[in-house]
């Protein structure tokens, strides 16, 4: 098998920790998860209620997340997660730990 490398290119990212952090993440309401012009609002599906239950990949509360509409769908966003921007200009979430493995900060 072949081995490549990742082209190096220069992303935006921030970190998010609360509603209002970046602009594309949004606030996790109770009901269903409706689409609007490609932006996500509401639940996604019936997986994540309100309440004191905690995330099980970061340990706080649900209620404290976000979610964000990628190019695959909603996804949930942990306070901590980086918020991206890609090379067309989607956005996504990354956990802490890989953002510190696959990006270092670029001197302006």
């Amino acid at each position: 098998m072949a081995k490549y490398r990742k082209k190096p290119i220069v992303i935006e990212a921030v970190q998010w920790f609360k509603i209002g952090d970046s602009c594309e993440v949004y606030f996790l309401p109770c009901g269903p998860a409706p689409v609007l012009s490609g932006k996500f609002t509401g639940r996604i599906g019936n997986s994540f209620p309100f309440g004191d239950e905690v995330c099980e990949k970061c340990g706080n509360q649900r209620i404290n997340h976000g979610q964000i509409g990628t190019l695959e769908g909603p996804h949930i966003v942990c306070p901590g997660d980086w918020i991206i921007t890609g090379v067309k200009g989607e956005h996504y979430a990354c956990k802490p730990d890989i953002f510190e493995a696959t990006y270092e900060i670029v001197e302006a």
